[in-house]
C-alpha cells in the first residue's frame, strides 16, 4: 500500500502523486508550527506553500539518518520565518523556480487555513508517551543529534531514533485526526 512508503521513497520517485501524499502526510504538523508564529491565515499559506515547494526542489538533500521528513520541513519553515521577520514578506523563490503561481484564497478557504493552524499541537504532545514526547521535544524542537538524545535518555541511539520516529507517527495521526480536510 502506497500509504506505507517512506518519506524518503516518496521524495525519491519525483512524481507529482507521491509528493502529494508527502504533502498531505506532513501539512498539518508545518501548517500548525508556522501558525503559532505568524499572524493571519494568508501568511500562514504562504509560508507553508514555500516550505513544500523548497522540500520539492531540493527532495535531493533530505537525509533521513540526520532525522525524520517533519523535523527537515520544521527547519525548512523556520528559516522561511527568520527571512521574512528580516525582508518584511514571504520569500516565493522556490515557487518561482518551479513555476507555480501564487494562489489566491477566497474568505472560506483562509478561515480553513486559519482553523487548521489553530490545532492544539500541545495537546497532541501531551498525548504522547513521555518517553516519545521528550525525544520528539528534543529532536525537532532542540535540533539534538540523536547521539546526545541516546546518552541524555540512557538508551542506544536505536532506540533514541525509533522513540522519535514512533512519537512523529503518533504525533501525525493525531493532528490528522482533527484535520481531515485538504486545505
Amino acid at each position: 500500500m502506497a500509504i506505507d512508503r517512506s518519506d524518503r521513497e516518496l521524495l525519491a520517485s519525483k512524481t507529482a502523486e507521491d509528493f502529494g501524499m508527502f504533502y498531505r502526510r506532513h501539512r498539518q504538523a508545518v501548517t500548525s508550527f508556522v501558525a503559532r508564529r505568524v499572524s493571519g491565515p494568508d501568511v500562514v499559506f504562504d509560508v507553508v506553500g514555500e516550505t513544500f515547494a523548497r522540500a520539492l526542489e531540493h527532495r535531493a538533500q533530505y537525509d533521513p539518518d540526520r532525522g525524520p521528513a517533519v523535523a527537515w520541513l520544521i527547519g525548512i519553515s523556520g528559516h522561511l520565518l527568520a527571512d521574512a521577520g528580516r525582508r518584511g514578506r514571504v520569500d516565493a523563490a522556490s515557487r518561482r523556480r518551479l513555476g507555480i503561481a501564487r494562489i489566491a484564497l477566497d474568505d472560506e478557504q483562509l478561515a480553513r487555513v486559519d482553523e487548521s493552524g489553530r490545532m492544539d499541537l500541545a495537546a497532541a504532545l501531551a498525548a504522547l508517551s513521555a518517553e516519545e514526547r521528550d525525544a520528539v521535544l528534543r529532536r525537532v524542537v532542540a535540533d539534538e543529534p540523536y547521539p546526545l538524545i541516546a546518552q541524555q535518555i540512557g538508551c542506544s541511539e536505536q532506540v533514541a531514533r525509533k522513540r522519535v520516529s514512533r512519537g512523529l507517527a503518533n504525533l501525525r495521526r493525531r493532528l490528522d485526526e482533527n484535520d481531515e480536510r485538504p486545505v
